[in-house]
């Protein structure tokens, strides 16, 4: 039976109807279980710390210039500073801030890094429109990320268009839909408005570019345009997803696999996600603890290194396996696996500072990185991240190797309390209006107490410093 027979048996609006039902189920915030709301509340923990460091990006400047020539507005704040802008344009700024050094949370399975549109939206939402409580705004975001991970993971085909932007603004529309208490037509119509503003490639990332995060903030900016409209009354289409030209046929070419929407509301996604414990890409990260597990164990350093082989799925080989370049931008540079190896060699990790200007353009580097293998496993799932293996091969004739089931910061191999407060505090410190400890302190407790809160958006306040 072919793609479009499949799509033919579809009821119209078959699955807008699934996300219209599960909204109703849970308009009693209370109803999200705790370990949903706990999961959110973490990841909004990791994604506003990451948010702060990604201002100091060079091209922060350029979009915050942008999108204040296109009008002011006292709606949401720019976290991490006193700039105050409409709606719209807050949650396309703190967006991109977000995902700008690839060092927020992804969910594996889907592909999607559920948090940069969700919660950018969302938040810039509830500071506009106040008296969102947190609890609240925490099974919001639970429930937005369970949408826009259960639609990325029908994809059965290697990803071709920007899936966490698309995916994410379909989720964020939902959460504010769910937010704003909207009946069936109004959630129909937000996430018809939402649909209708899709856009984002893989062009970007191939090419190495900001306009990959670019995406992803103007994903965020367009789910609050289709709130806002909704709210009024604008009408859309509505069968979105099993239409004739909706997300199933055009974005994920007709090969859709539904069956993770049987999961929405029994598993919830939120818990499923994984945090980066380095900010580069996921697909590079197994790699990096991989490394990091040997020189651990074997003790041993760059100039001991005859070769470095990774064995892992082909998406590996899609996302990070790109040539070492003399002349390659930071974000290339941050999905260039054979660079971050080679950091990892000489360095023992890859943070923040990875990214030098001296270390992009040193020979020291480049002759580690050339060292660096990637062999393709022969996985069947072109989505799949993991397993992987990383076999050193040491000038003394050693050989030794790691072997990931999981790749470290996933749910199965999580990062620990200590290092999720570690990565906080340390993205804080490197805000481009850096915190102090006690400002630190304030906005950590603040985050963990979130539903003791009438209104979640007042963390914003905090983001500031002092």
């Amino acid at each position: 039976m072919s793609s479009t027979e499949r799509r033919a048996e579809v009821a119209p609006c078959e699955h807008v109807d699934r996300i219209v039902a599960y909204l109703k189920s849970h308009r009693d915030p209370l109803s999200v279980p705790i370990e949903a709301r706990q999961a959110a509340k973490k990841f909004l923990f990791d994604s506003v710390g990451v948010a702060l460091a990604g201002a100091t990006v060079s091209e922060s400047d350029l979009v915050r210039r942008v999108v204040s020539s296109w009008g002011e507005g006292s709606d949401a704040t720019v976290w991490g500073s006193h700039k105050k802008l409409p709606a719209p344009s807050a949650a396309m700024v703190n967006a991109f801030h977000i995902h700008n050094q690839e060092f927020d949370c992804v969910h594996e399975k889907a592909v999607v890094h559920p948090m940069a549109v969700i919660l950018a939206a969302l938040m810039a939402y509830a500071e506009r429109n106040g008296q969102v409580t947190g609890t609240k705004f925490l099974a919001a975001l639970a429930i937005a990320v369970d949408v826009a991970t259960v639609i990325g993971m029908t994809a059965t085909k290697p990803i071709r268009f920007f899936r966490p932007a698309q995916c994410g603004c379909l989720g964020a529309a939902v959460g504010m839909a769910y937010l704003a208490e909207m009946d069936e037509g109004g959630i129909k119509n937000t996430l018809g408005l939402a649909y209708s503003q899709l856009a984002g490639t893989m062009q970007a990332h191939i090419e190495g570019t900001p306009t990959l995060a670019l995406q992803v903030a103007f994903a965020a900016r367009s789910a609050v345009n289709a709130v806002d409209l909704a709210i009024l009354g604008f009408r859309a289409p509505h069968d979105v997803l099993d239409g004739k030209y909706g997300y199933f046929a055009l974005i994920e070419d007709g090969a859709a696999n539904v069956a993770p929407f049987a999961a929405l509301g029994k598993v919830w996604q939120i818990t499923r996600v994984s945090h980066k414990p380095y900010p580069t890409g996921r697909a590079a990260q197994g790699a990096i603890s991989g490394l990091q597990q040997l020189q651990r164990e074997h003790g041993f350093i760059a100039a001991d290194v005859q070769r470095v082989e990774l064995h892992a799925p082909p998406l590996i080989r899609q996302l990070v396996d790109r040539p070492y370049r003399d002349d390659m931008p930071v974000n290339y540079a941050r999905l260039c696996v054979s660079y971050l190896l080679a950091v990892t060699l000489r360095d023992g990790t890859v943070g923040l500072d990875a990214y030098r200007e001296t270390n992009l353009r040193g020979g020291e580097l480049k002759a580690i990185a050339a060292k660096v293998v990637v062999v393709a496993d022969g996985n069947a799932d072109p989505n799949a991240l993991a397993p992987q293996s990383i076999t050193i091969v040491l000038n003394d004739g050693r050989i030794v190797t790691a072997h990931q089931e999981y790749i470290y910061g996933s749910p199965e191999a999580p990062m620990t309390i200590d290092a999720q407060r570690d990565k906080f505090i340390g993205c804080c410190r490197n805000a481009k209006w850096p915190l102090d400890d006690a400002s630190i302190a304030a906005l950590s407790h603040a985050i963990h107490h979130i539903e003791q809160t009438s209104d979640a958006s007042a963390i914003v306040g905090l983001t500031i410093g002092r």
